[in-house]
């Protein structure tokens, strides 16, 4: 089956993997990065033919990621990092090949390599960071844009690095290759900005009007695999061109659709990517230079850690920036691979310096989710140890906090709560880590302190010891029981309101201190299916006291005989067997021109009439002389039954045998 067979071999071997690495805890890349290493070349049984061609299969994962990358990060969202990106990152990179190449005279290497290893090591991986950032859920916060939009300037650098690095024993010569790469760049931006203004938006259009999904797939990866194709033949990178198709299209009305549909294919694709990398690793080579390969990866990995820190710190990122980007942008990158195959075919580097920056690549690029997963709670260490630094906080009131909501957790709930409790002007703060939501806080005047919530330095710049209430809208399991329990201990009186994702989470969460806990899910569940059962005409009466049923069976046994909870369960259940109805009267009613007290309305029929609208005009709890006119609109509250008695008292006076009226 040939390439065929290779690509069933590691699919099963990455699911393999995936499941291990998702049974450890662990990200699925790990389980990717091994599944490759097990059916490679070097270590026997099950193993890949085609190596070569898998490789040039993952170019499309590269380039497929990229263009997802495009398509998610507009230029508008960027702008916020332009700065570091354009200038801390020329500046990080040659911080980096100096670093490298001082590690390289102290191995004992010449000039010429140890120049090419600063190269190598100063590129990070877009790949590993870009998936380790969306497993962790922290893509879209001003630490991912900054590593993001610096790994952006990182793989445009790379063209220059292919020419220049070749030429070392020769400078002059690579100069007029470099101005005529720069000059391709310059004139592939200029018609893909054209493009992306004038020609691709009105193919989307077209195409979409088919209400195809099939051809709009087909048409955004033909156009990123295309792009990226013709960049390609042109003498750049494959990877910035599909990079620049999906930040043209990102501009337009289907990039969020195009993004949809393009991650599936991403991700197969990218697991090819990953597996190829496993698959390169020589376990033989490794074991024999188990020390220096270590070595090379603890320097490389502190030197780097160091330099992207330092220069995001006096770029004036602030809080959890700097450690984030550190221990995210350590590794080196997936176009240190490029560059090292174009020094071993220009014999600018041995094989054994190839082997040995291949390995320690791979072994960076593994760490790399493990390492990255270290940034909350190492920051959260630095908070409990250096107390006295000032938190950030935002539009708090200058006469301060005091019988206030704090709102721990500023998503799409806490923010709702927020503009409600903006609107009927009563104090809260809300308590947000994730910058990009502080940006939107920050927008709509709401009062933030920026940290986690879970830590007591935070609550207490809440001032959470003079607060009234305390809502938990974080739905991390973990977070939020941390968050109830430092409430606990600041103010064992507080009461809390947390929501939660399922039966196990409320349990928890109520052990550990909640007053009362909010399913969501739930809750969205019990109104489309009241929306429902109104759709089918179902009475309101009984829809009210189904839901109410399904309510409490949840939350009761969480209250037991708690007495506020059941004297709110037994008012629930009166309000649901009461119903508010209106009734216009005609003509032809019984009603017209008798007063309620010679109708006699509540002994008849056990209904009470609570407001009459007339010419417009609304008559609240009408009394016994209130006489009724042709064209009144009754409101009545009552059972069902009730009701059901006063449409017949007020239905034609012919039809009613004995005439109330006349009583």
């Amino acid at each position: 089956m040939g390439i065929a067979s290779d690509i069933v071999i590691i699919v099963i071997a990455a699911l393999i993997g995936g499941i291990a690495a998702h049974k450890l805890k662990q990200p699925l890349i790990l389980g990717y990065i091994l599944a490759g290493v097990m059916v490679g070349p070097y270590t026997g049984g099950v193993t890949v033919s085609e190596i070569h061609n898998i490789e040039l299969l993952a170019e499309i994962g590269v380039g497929l990621l990229l263009f997802a990358l495009g398509l998610e990060f507009s230029l508008k969202q960027l702008k916020s990092v332009r700065h570091i990106a354009l200038v801390g990152t020329p500046l990080q990179m040659l911080l980096t090949i100096i670093y490298g190449f001082a590690l390289g005279q102290w191995l004992g290497w010449e000039w010429v390599p140890s120049v090419w290893l600063g190269a190598l090591v100063s590129l990070s991986s877009t790949m590993v960071i870009l998936k380790t950032l969306m497993n962790q859920g922290f893509l879209g916060t001003l630490s991912s844009r900054v590593m993001i939009g610096m790994l952006m300037v990182q793989d445009l650098a790379v063209v220059p690095l292919i020419i220049i690095l070749p030429q070392l024993s020769n400078p002059t010569a690579g100069l007029p290759l470099l101005g005529l790469a720069a000059l391709k760049a310059a004139l592939f931006l200029t018609l893909m900005i054209f493009l992306g203004t004038r020609v691709l938006p009105r193919l989307m259009a077209y195409i979409a009007k088919w209400n195809s999904r099939e051809l709009f797939l087909l048409a955004i990866t033909a156009i990123g695999l295309g792009v990226g194709y013709a960049t390609y033949l042109s003498g750049l990178s494959f990877a910035f061109g599909a990079f620049a198709a999906g930040m043209i299209l990102s501009e337009s009305d289907y990039s969020h659709q195009a993004l949809s549909d393009i991650i599936p294919l991403r991700d197969l694709f990218g697991l090819l990517f990953f597996t190829s990398i496993g698959m390169l690793l020589d376990p033989s080579f490794l074991l024999k230079n188990w020390d220096t390969v270590l070595l090379l990866v603890s320097l490389v990995a502190l030197g780097k850690g160091l330099i992207f820190a330092t220069l995001t710190r006096l770029f004036r990122y602030g809080n959890v920036v700097p450690l984030a980007v550190g221990l995210g942008l350590f590794q080196i990158g997936e176009f240190s691979f490029v560059l090292a195959r174009t020094g071993l075919a220009t014999k600018s580097i041995s094989i054994e310096m190839y082997s040995l920056v291949l390995s320690t690549t791979i072994i960076s690029m593994m760490l790399t989710p493990l390492v990255s997963g270290l940034t909350v709670p190492l920051y959260s260490l630095h908070k409990r140890w250096f107390r006295h630094e000032r938190l950030l906080t935002i539009n708090l009131p200058e006469s301060g906090l005091r019988d206030h909501v704090v709102i721990a957790g500023g998503g799409r709930i806490g923010q709702h709560v927020a503009q409600v409790l903006k609107y009927l002007k009563l104090p809260f703060v809300l308590i947000e880590l994730d910058h990009l939501r502080v940006e939107q806080a920050k927008v709509a005047g709401f009062p933030m302190v920026y940290g986690d919530a879970s830590q007591k330095v935070v609550l207490e710049a809440a001032h959470l010891k003079k607060a009234c209430l305390l809502l938990v809208t974080i739905p991390a399991t973990v977070v939020a029981q941390s968050i109830v329990l430092q409430a606990k201990q600041l103010k064992p009186s507080l009461d809390i309101l947390a929501r939660a994702e399922g039966v196990e989470l409320m349990t928890a969460l109520y052990e550990r201190g909640a007053n009362q806990v909010v399913q969501p899910e739930f809750e969205a569940g019990l109104e489309m299916t009241r929306q429902a059962l109104l759709h089918l005409q179902v009475p309101a009466t009984e829809i009210l006291r189904y839901t109410d049923t399904l309510r409490r069976d949840l939350y009761a046994p969480f209250h037991g005989n708690h007495d506020g909870y059941q004297r709110i369960a037994l008012l629930q259940s009166a309000g649901s067997l009461l119903e508010l109805n209106w009734l216009i009267l005609d003509r032809e009613s019984a009603l017209n021109g008798s007063t309620i007290g010679e109708l006699g309305i509540r002994t008849h029929t056990g209904a009470s009439v609570v407001g009459v609208i007339r010419d417009g005009t609304l008559s609240p709890n009408p009394g016994p002389d209130f006489r009724f006119a042709q064209g009144d609109m009754a409101a009545v509250i009552g059972k069902s039954e009730q009701f059901n008695a006063f449409q017949k008292l007020a239905g034609p006076k012919s039809a009613k045998q004995p005439d109330k009226t006349a009583e």
